[in-house]
């Protein structure tokens, strides 16, 4: 049943969901366009808040985004509505205050929840004879059936031409813009983090061109440890989830910057750029890739793209050993210090996140799902696309992937050597020397004393022999990689999932 309106007036509405930006945004420009006046709406969706993988880092960050954006938006004679429940809820107070002719968003690449979401609207639409228009977003192709052409896509998607910020956005007459309320206000708990970004997109824009300019001189030789990553890496990766900056942008502001070294790659303000720019561009093109499997694997948070494998495998919860991996008290000194300072601030650089994953799936053998939400909760850029790809692939339940069980001890003396991070992050250790830094239980009894650092009291002993079960979960992911089923499988998610560049055999150990 129809209701009645308030007035006659035709709208159009801007849905804005993980895209909180005015530049480079095909729902903007498309909405200005059609000469309506425009009302944007932003849904916090209730059924979103109460999912396992979403923790208070997450509405607050966008929270934050979203009034920086709703600043921008007032400042161009624009209105934001903001609605705390059911997107169809506020569609129709919209329709019933005014008509609304089309809905305008841009696509998202989301789990399961989303896609049902997105469905809904789609048939309040229909039933209601409104028009809705999704935009393509980023380098994530859909209805795509295999991967050999996806590169070609992804590459045209993203060096086309950016679209214009708007110098104007008319609203209704008399239509004001919501406060954005706060965590506190909406009655959820917030956490608070070191070191947190500034929100928006000016911030946004403001921490790439640093990156481009200054920090990023050694990505390629920094990004990698968690000393030197925190300022080398772009550090974009909270603007990129919540949509106040795209990969398009970013993909342009990179070859200029490149265009820019070229002229004279050996001067001082350019000298190392070129290697390490390089570096990033690949992986911008990571990110759409391993996003296009969500696109065509929206349960992949709780099945495996190859689910013959995981059975296989037969991970189980054991409690003792993932509270350890949780709370970063597995006795082994680097991942303890990476697993706290990631609950600190949000963040980590990607080499210790597959580290993190890697422990958990190979060395303590723990299933894939539970530990992938307790990182989901803990990384402030959570991006659902990367992530759970991410978690399945270290987690060697894809098939397609070669066994990636990381090595904590190598991971520790490569890029914590002195031992600077560990006593950092997990002060028990804060007086042991360098020589035991990394293997704190080898000490003896009078050392530990010396150091103030007894094992099993002051800091616990290893949680099991990391050597040796971690040969044990490669031999074992070897063994169930082989079966006949697993195999034919692994074709299927190559076909669909498959990187079709060279892939790398590198050793993670």
């Amino acid at each position: 049943m129809r209701t009645a309106r308030f007035c006659n007036v035709s709208v159009n509405v801007i849905w804005f969901k993980r895209d909180l930006r005015l530049s480079d945004n095909a729902s903007v420009s498309d909405a200005i366009n059609r000469g309506l006046p425009i009302i944007c709406l932003f849904n916090l969706d209730a059924q979103r808040i109460s999912r396992s993988d979403v923790s208070g880092i997450h509405i607050e960050w966008e929270l934050d985004c979203l009034r920086s954006l709703t600043k921008d938006i007032d400042g161009l004679g624009g209105v934001m509505r903001f609605n705390y429940g059911n997107i169809i809820e506020a569609l129709e107070k919209i329709h019933q205050e005014y008509t609304i002719d089309t809905i305008i968003a841009n696509e998202e690449t989301g789990l399961q929840w989303s896609w049902n979401r997105d469905k809904l609207v789609a048939e309040w639409c229909d039933f209601n004879r409104v028009d809705f228009v999704e935009h393509p977003s980023n380098g994530v192709i859909r209805k795509l059936k295999t991967r050999d052409d996806w590169k070609k896509h992804r590459d045209k998607r993203v060096s086309a031409e950016l679209l214009p910020r708007p110098s104007e956005l008319p609203a209704p007459s008399g239509c004001h813009s919501d406060e954005i309320p706060t965590m506190k206000t909406l009655g959820l708990a917030s956490r608070k983090l070191a070191n947190r970004p500034i929100a928006g997109e000016k911030a946004a824009l403001a921490t790439l061109n640093s990156f481009l300019n200054e920090r990023g001189r050694n990505y390629r030789k920094g990004m990698s440890s968690p000393i030197t990553g925190e300022v080398m890496c772009s550090r974009i990766s909270p603007y990129l989830s919540a949509g106040c900056l795209t990969i398009k942008q970013v993909f342009h502001h990179t070859v200029n910057r490149q265009r820019q070294i070229k002229v004279d790659p050996r001067s001082s303000e350019n000298l190392g750029f070129t290697s390490s720019l390089t570096s990033f561009q690949s992986r911008l093109a990571w990110h759409c890739h391993f996003m296009q499997r969500l696109e065509a694997e929206a349960t992949m948070d709780e099945v495996a793209i190859n689910p013959e494998l995981d059975e296989l495998l037969n991970r189980q919860l054991d409690q003792r050993k993932f509270i350890a991996w949780r709370d970063g008290k597995t006795g082994w000194p680097f991942f303890d210090a990476c697993m706290r300072y990631l609950a600190a601030t949000g963040w980590i650089n990607f080499r210790m996140r597959a580290m993190l994953q890697s422990v958990a799936s190979y060395t303590l053998w723990l299933p894939w799902q539970a530990t992938g939400t307790h990182l989901a909760n803990l990384f402030m850029d959570y991006e659902p696309g990367i992530h759970w790809s991410q978690v399945q692939m270290q987690s060697g339940v894809t098939g397609i992937n070669s066994v990636r069980a990381y090595s904590v001890g190598k991971q520790s003396t490569d890029h914590d050597p002195d031992g600077e991070f560990i006593r950092r992050w997990v002060p028990e250790l804060s007086s042991v020397p360098a020589e035991h830094i990394h293997e704190p239980w080898l000490m003896t009894l009078v050392e530990q004393e010396q150091y103030n650092c007894r094992i099993g009291i002051d800091y616990p002993e290893p949680i099991v022999d990391e050597k040796a079960a971690r040969k044990s979960g490669i031999s074992r992911s070897y063994k169930a990689k082989s079966d006949a089923a697993v195999k034919r499988r692994a074709k299927i998610v190559f076909d669909i999932h498959g990187s079709r560049s060279r892939q790398s055999g590198r050793s993670r150990n």
